[in-house]
């Protein structure tokens, strides 16, 4: 486990990987280190996976979700300035799809507003901005390791990385049941380790990552050749400075449901990301927090 925190630490460019047991958790870990819980409010982008929200969720804070810029599908920065209010700690940014969110501009509101600015790329390893890896560009991140990611282990594991010393050991004793050294508990913890069998199977596989990565930017750009022009369809918009992950390759129809039809009759699998928004979703709806949307 610790070489395989010390590779993956110095392939995205940062001095510290705390292995996890998931990305949930590793991003409720971050919060939970940075003393972020109840009556405080996380920025999270309102087109994500649930178990960004829940993150936030779990330590007890409030997510306020911002909308997305149609064109990439991540956080729209413009949006997220005017959803910051005084109770406002952190900005969870998600490089959705495997495409960094749009970070400069990001960074410059965090560090305006005084917040933390948090990555969730659990669907983005390897990706770049500005020719940075994701995982790098914020106060910390947060990564998961399920099977379907572009560097999936064979089960369950996630990882935070960070370049703040303090987080980095405040999240090593809270994924051990808040003990900084064995039978010493200083905080109730929870029990968040990255198995060492699943490092394994990650630091083998992470050497071919750039490779895979590089697979699957090949395939992208046959589909947005091919795809090019085609009456309706919105393809994939990939800003300049942006090397996506491409851990997704999704579309836009008007007539989805009737396109999604035809391509299962052609053989062509789909499938919809993600078909109930988190703000629907019944844990999320049951907690009556702060949930309307920026406009």
């Amino acid at each position: 486990m610790e070489a395989f925190e010390a590779e993956f630490a110095a392939y995205c460019g940062t001095h510290y990987c705390i292995g996890t047991g998931n990305g949930l958790e590793a991003l409720h870990l971050i919060l939970c280190a940075y003393g972020i819980g109840p009556g405080d409010e996380v920025i999270v982008p309102a087109n994500t996976y649930i178990a960004t929200w829940l993150a936030v969720s779990y330590a007890n804070a409030t997510p306020v979700p911002v909308e997305p810029d149609p064109r990439t599908h991540n956080i729209d920065p413009e949006q997220t300035e005017e959803a910051i209010t005084p109770s406002t700690k952190a900005i969870l940014a998600v490089h959705l799809y495997g495409q960094p969110a749009e970070m400069d501009p990001i960074l410059e509101i965090g560090r305006k507003h005084g917040l933390k600015v948090i990555e969730d790329a659990a669907q983005a390893h390897g990706a770049c901005y500005q020719g940075q890896r994701v995982g790098s560009l914020g106060d910390a991140a947060g990564f998961s390791f399920y099977p379907s990611k572009n560097l999936g282990a064979f089960g369950d594991a996630g990882a935070v990385l960070t370049d703040d010393a303090a987080l980095a050991n405040k999240v090593r004793s809270l994924r051990n049941y808040g003990s900084p050294l064995r039978y010493f508990n200083e905080v109730k913890g929870y029990n968040s380790r990255l198995d060492p069998l699943q490092a394994a199977f990650l630091r083998l596989k992470l050497r071919c990552l750039d490779d895979w990565n590089r697979r699957r930017a090949l395939v992208a750009e046959c589909y947005l050749e091919s795809l090019s022009g085609v009456e309706g369809l919105s393809l994939p918009f990939v800003p300049e400075p942006v090397a996506p992950a491409w851990h997704l390759f999704v579309i836009r129809h008007p007539r989805r449901d009737l396109l999604q039809k035809h391509l299962a009759k052609e053989g062509i699998d789909t499938l919809i990301h993600y078909p109930v928004p988190p703000h629907l979703s019944g844990p999320i709806k049951s907690e009556g927090g702060r949930l309307e949307t920026t406009h």
